[in-house]
């Protein structure tokens, strides 16, 4: 008994250095085994409630990017921008690319208003141009903690005259691209990574790309879907490196992308009203997701696709034998 005891006290003080005096006391006044386990029992309560009374973190670092240099593709327009804009407001510094360089270096203008950004041309639409994106990363930082892959098109047409042309271009730009640059730019983040700190890969996937409709875009959703799946298998990959890759699925936002659809009163009327939740995204919804999986709160998530789409992914069709409330 009197080996299994000491056995034990050295297990309190080793896990509970603090608590000192108190374990020496119940060494010193114990009588026998059901006193000093009882002791113990005690001890560890009131410890554990002690460690309760102190904060565990401050929300403030949880969703802070302070110090993180991040790329958003396609930063200088719709979500892309307001994902650019959350991580400057959240302290990192910002590297916008997108095709059109004057249109991208005018926003980066804007937006060094809220800390440092950068804005430059670059393109995913070929092989190419992916290869000097990254050259122009890599000439602006050695390590890269956060990567947005939101650059990204659509094409509609109907059905029966859906062009060839149509695949080649989406799926070049929303998958290949997106997959190549990552490719590009995976020493960078394997370098800027740690296991106390992972970097961060956030794909723009869709809710187009999860739920059974094309709306005349058959590429893009299809592209989304793949945007999607490639997203979780990245995560297995990098997992190992510290690198946690994520997707969000968002619902319908009014972009340069939705004009045609959102771009008008009552577009934008019709689709809220389709929308369980009876509206339109809005930029915190997007801000706060970007947020989360680049700071240290999301630093355990990775192969998530996070739906930020009103339960749009979630809600149920009618009845299929008929059978309602």
């Amino acid at each position: 008994m009197r080996r299994s005891r000491q056995s034990g006290l050295r297990q309190l003080r080793a896990h509970y250095p603090n608590q000192g005096a108190a374990v020496n006391a119940m060494d010193a006044g114990a009588a026998g085994a059901a006193d000093w386990r009882a002791g113990a029992v005690r001890l560890v309560f009131a410890a554990n409630r002690a460690d309760e009374e102190m904060p565990m973190f401050a929300l403030t670092d949880l969703f802070s990017v302070d110090g993180r240099v991040a790329l958003v593709t396609g930063g200088a327009t719709g979500l892309g921008r307001i994902c650019a804009e959350a991580l400057l407001s959240a302290g990192a510094r910002v590297l916008i690319a997108s095709r059109k360089a004057e249109a991208c270096e005018a926003a980066a203008r804007e937006l060094s208003a809220i800390g440092p950004c950068e804005g430059f041309g670059g393109t995913v639409a070929d092989e190419a141009g992916v290869a000097a994106l990254a050259a122009a990363v890599r000439a602006r930082t050695e390590r890269l903690h956060i990567l947005v892959n939101n650059a990204g098109i659509s094409w509609g047409a109907p059905f029966a005259t859906y062009p060839w042309k149509a695949w080649e271009r989406v799926m070049a730009v929303n998958v290949a691209g997106l997959f190549a640059l990552t490719r590009d730019l995976a020493p960078l983040l394997f370098a800027a990574a740690s296991p106390d700190r992972p970097a961060t890969v956030v794909n723009l996937g869709s809710v187009m790309g999860t739920v059974t409709q094309a709306e005349s875009a058959y590429a893009y959703s299809a592209s989304k879907a793949a945007v999607h799946h490639l997203t979780r298998i990245l995560a297995a990959e990098f997992a190992p490196k510290q690198v946690t890759v994520n997707a969000i699925a968002p619902g319908p936002f009014a972009t340069a992308m939705t004009r045609f659809a959102l771009g008008d009163e009552a577009g934008a009327a019709r689709a809220a009203h389709a929308s369980p939740m009876g509206r339109l995204g809005r930029p915190e919804d997007i801000a706060a997701t970007v947020i989360y999986l680049a700071g240290r709160g999301g630093a355990y998530t990775s192969g998530a696709i996070v739906p930020v789409d009103g339960a749009a992914a979630a809600f149920a069709p009618p009845s299929l034998f008929g059978q309602h409330d």
